[in-house]
């Protein structure tokens, strides 16, 4: 857990900040959903990254206006790939949790790409392999318009499967550079 100096919370955004932070929360919102989480896990994101402080569950309930539940549980799952972080904040006692968003944007997709992204391809090539060893064994069995069709499933799935494998070897590569820090200096996207 992270210490944090507390801070203020702006309870009225200037109208032009107040604009981008609700187009900032909705873009995050419908890019969560495009990449299979809920609306929600890409607006608890926004609220905590556009926050200058560390957020409370009761503070983004009340920024979000939606139930502590779905908070709780959404924020859970941010924490457990990386997006955020439970911090200490200094002058706020009592149990209540503070988080913080993950800013290392590298950091993140590393982790959605070593955890969720490789186990759904790995996951998709067991499939197609197990798809071709059946079909392959249940030739025999089959009439030979069948086969003629099994013979282009077969065709078919070890092209997708080649796709899988090439997915698998680009995420690998990735997580390597990504390991050893072997990034062009792009200023602000990958830290020093």
């Amino acid at each position: 857990m992270v210490e944090v100096e507390s801070g203020h919370t702006n309870a009225a955004l200037n109208p032009t900040l107040q604009s981008i932070h609700d187009n900032m929360l909705e873009g995050l919102g419908q890019l969560a959903d495009y990449f299979g989480f809920s609306k929600v896990i890409g607006q608890l994101y926004g609220t905590l990254m556009l926050s200058s402080v560390p957020l409370s569950l009761d503070d983004m309930v009340e920024r979000l206006d939606i139930s502590k539940a779905s908070v709780s549980m959404n924020i859970r799952t941010l924490e457990h790939i990386g997006m955020v972080r439970q911090v200490w904040v200094r002058g706020k006692g009592g149990r209540r949790k503070y988080y913080e968003a993950e800013t290392d944007y590298w950091q993140i997709v590393t982790n959605l790409l070593a955890g969720r992204e490789m186990r759904d391809v790995d996951r998709a090539i067991t499939v197609m392999e197990e798809n071709t060893t059946h079909l392959a064994e249940a030739l025999n069995t089959m009439s030979e318009t069948d086969k003629e069709l099994a013979r282009v499933y077969m065709e078919r799935i070890s092209h997708l499967q080649l796709l899988f494998q090439f997915a698998k070897l680009m995420i690998t590569s990735v997580l390597g550079q990504a390991e050893k820090g072997d990034f062009p200096d792009i200023p602000g996207v990958y830290p020093s």
